[in-house]
Parts: structure tokens; C-alpha cells; sequence
């Protein structure tokens, strides 16, 4: 079995990481920077770095925090947030991160996935998945962001048919379904997350950073049904992310939920615990890491 990664995240917005409960009710959490050597010094895996607010606010990523970050620290540097062209991906590569990943974009246009593995390689391409937990009382969803069926506005509808339109969720599909998340939270798509993770994979992304919008910041722990149906249903490795409160959910995420990875922000930014005591943990329950 391969090493299972502790992978610290910071969300940053106006140059200052911040953490949330359900991607709301921000509150500040320091300097990205210092974070990052912070973790850097404690062992981490890799680091991963969200501007939170870039998609929403239609901007790019602030490239000279993601700069000052690389130079600082010598573990693999994930940045994502606005990016939405192939240009933006070069420059955070050239800024000094080894992958980015892409939520937004991909949504609005899929094959942007298979592009950027064409030009850059799948090593380098992560989808972020956002996805919330929904059931057939959707109907009582209201706004312009909800979709379905047949308006799914150039995500389904627009796809070449060499390739299957993305299924939406659909009425009466099942009891419990997933539907995506984009802008950092704000909207939300009717397409089944865990359809869409196999179709990512299909596309060419390398790896899968899957966050349950309804555990993050809550301390309950992952949602380890979630997290186990995609890492199950695809072949590339999957990140989980949202609702860590403890050690013991770190271990949950990758032999219940069978991640690849597990990701934390607020137990490690508030040093709750160090990532060195996350790994010894796991390491004594039988979870192989890299001590």
C-alpha cells in the first residue's frame, strides 16, 4: 500500500488565510506564508493553497503570494482559484507550484480538462469537487444557479456526442445524490458529483481534491459515504476534504473512505495538532505514512 498524504490547506482571501463552517462565517487564520513554512518545517505532505474568492470575484489568483509561498517551502505546492485558461496555469507552474487545481472552469467547460492535461500533463491537473448532499425536495430550489434537465447551459447539452452528456440529478434518481458546487460555494450545478469525478478522470485529470460542502468546518469528521462511493469509482487518486475535528477522522478518511489523501485546515492552522502527531497517529494504526 502507498504512503497516505497529510496534506494541510490553506484558503486564503485578501492575502490572509481564512476558515469557515460550510463556506461561511470566515475568521481569520494568519499569514499564508508563515503557514506554509510552518508546515513545511512539520513534515507535511504537500500544501495546498485556495484563493477562495478569485472565481467569485472574476479575478486571478494573487500570483505573488503563490511566489513568496514557493520559495519558502521545498513540499509539493497545489494552487487553485480563478484560474479559467490555459495562460493562468502556465504562469502558477511558472510561479512555482507543481499542480493546480480547477473547480469552477471545468464546470463550464469540461474539455478545458483535457486541454490542460494535453498541454501540461495529468500529474499536474486536479479537479476540485465541491458537492452537497441534496434529495427530491429539489424541486423546492429557487434561483437562476440551480439547473436541470435540459438547461444545464453548455455543461451537458454542448458536449460532442462522442461523449456522453453529464447525467443531471434527477428526480426520484435516488434518495441521496450529490450535486457540485462552484464560486467557492456560492452556486450550485444538478449534475451528479460522483458521475462527474468519473468523467474528470475520463477527460484526463490526475487527481480528485473531493470536499463535502455539508461537513466543512463542522468538526464532525468527513462524509465518509461520499468519499468512499468516488474514491471507489474512479482509479486516480482522491483528496478527501471538509470536517476534520479530530485524529481519528483523519484515520476514518483513508481506510473507510479509502483517500489517498486527507486533507485538514483548521486543526492544524489552530494547532490543534501537529502534522508530525497526525502522522504518528495514523502510523500506529496500522496507516502506512512518510515519518
Amino acid at each position: 500500500m502507498l504512503a497516505k498524504r497529510i496534506i494541510p490547506c490553506l484558503d486564503v482571501r485578501d492575502g490572509r488565510v481564512v476558515k469557515g463552517v460550510n463556506f461561511v462565517n470566515i475568521r481569520d487564520a494568519g499569514d499564508p506564508v508563515e503557514n506554509a513554512i510552518y508546515y513545511d518545517e512539520q513534515g507535511a505532505d504537500e500544501l495546498i493553497f485556495l484563493d477562495i474568492t478569485a472565481s467569485h470575484e472574476k479575478r486571478k489568483i494573487i500570483l505573488n503570494v503563490v511566489e513568496k509561498t514557493a520559495d519558502d517551502v521545498f513540499m509539493p505546492l497545489t494552487v487553485g482559484g480563478g484560474i479559467k485558461s490555459l495562460a493562468d496555469i502556465r504562469e502558477l507552474l511558472h510561479a512555482g507550484c507543481d499542480k493546480v487545481s480547477v473547480n469552477t472552469t471545468a464546470v463550464k467547460d469540461p474539455y478545458f480538462i483535457s486541454r490542460a492535461a494535453e498541454k501540461f500533463g495529468s500529474q499536474c491537473i486536479v479537479v476540485a469537487i465541491d458537492a452537497k448532499r441534496v434529495d427530491n425536495n429539489m424541486s423546492e430550489a429557487t434561483g437562476e444557479d440551480w439547473f436541470s434537465e435540459p438547461s444545464l447551459k453548455g455543461v451537458c447539452l454542448d458536449l460532442p456526442s462522442k461523449i456522453p452528456p453529464f447525467p443531471p440529478l434527477l428526480k426520484g434518481d435516488e434518495e441521496g445524490l450529490w450535486a457540485l458546487s462552484t464560486h467557492g460555494g456560492r452556486k450550485m450545478k444538478l449534475i451528479d458529483a460522483v458521475r462527474w469525478a468519473k468523467k474528470m478522470e475520463e477527460l484526463g485529470a490526475g487527481e480528485i481534491m473531493l470536499t463535502s460542502m455539508d461537513k466543512d468546518g463542522t468538526k464532525d469528521g468527513y462524509d465518509i459515504e461520499l468519499t468512499r462511493t468516488i474514491a471507489e469509482a474512479v482509479t486516480i487518486p482522491v483528496i478527501a476534504s471538509g470536517g476534520v475535528g479530530n485524529l481519528e477522522h483523519l484515520y476514518e478518511g483513508v481506510v473507510k473512505g479509502k483517500a489517498d489523501a486527507v486533507l485538514a485546515a483548521s486543526i492544524f492552522h489552530y494547532r490543534e495538532y501537529t502534522i508530525k502527531e497526525a502522522k504518528e497517529y495514523l502510523k500506529s494504526k496500522g496507516v502506512p505514512v512518510r515519518l
